[in-house]
């Protein structure tokens, strides 16, 4: 590794170090108080950190409880899916999500903590489901996508699309039992072998399954 390489490490590092502080003295301070009633003040107070560096991080209260920018598939695994040959499109669908939860922030303790504050704050809640749904219509893009690369249409099939959002919505229903299970702390390993497991079980129900 070169010298630039190792100060652009050690600046993500750090950048991923700060962010996960700010992130937890919000949802600490949001627990305690109740979200409406945490100020932007008061999380930079707790995290040592200016408003400056906050907004940078995050541009809004909201968006350190709710980040817009989950970890999504790059480029590259979005096309090995939609050119993908393997019989079950809901299989390979679930392998690229949980390689993106599997790369993402595994702090349990947070990841429980968070959890509970959005589902006592109805604000966040709503907007937690609307993120989902944004970030669901994104992969029925994606599956929308492997059927036409496949040489499927709606002229053939009409209901193509009804098809390609009920492929997301098995997938989210998999990745969520998943992170519940992790979050309720039934799994002792870590989330990483979790979603792996979940994966194999997946991999095993649908073999035989004559999936689109």
């Amino acid at each position: 590794m070169t010298t630039t390489e190792e100060t652009e490490s050690l600046r993500s590092r750090k950048r991923k170090a700060t962010q996960s502080a700010i992130r937890l003295a919000a949802i600490e301070l949001g627990l305690e108080h109740g979200y409406e009633n945490v100020t932007v003040d008061m999380i930079c107070e707790a995290s040592m950190v200016s408003q400056r560096t906050f907004f940078n991080y995050f541009g809004s209260k909201e968006g350190v409880y709710i980040t817009t920018a989950k970890s999504m598939p790059t480029p590259e695994q979005v096309e090995a899916f939609v050119r993908g040959s393997g019989p079950s499109v809901f299989a390979d669908l679930f392998s690229v999500v949980a390689e993106t939860v599997v790369d993402g922030d595994t702090d349990l303790e947070a990841f429980r903590a968070r959890h509970q504050l959005i589902h006592q704050s109805p604000e966040l809640l709503n907007r937690e489901k609307a993120r989902i749904s944004e970030t669901e219509d994104v992969f029925v893009g994606y599956v929308m996508a492997r059927y036409h690369y496949r040489g499927r249409n709606e002229v053939d099939t009409p209901d193509l699309e009804d098809e390609a959002r009920m492929v997301v919505a098995l997938v989210s229903g998999a990745m969520r039992y998943a992170m519940q299970k992790w979050a309720a702390g039934n799994f002792t390993a870590t989330r990483e072998d979790l979603v792996r497991s979940a994966s194999d079980l997946i991999q095993r129900i649908t073999v035989n399954e004559h999936w689109p």
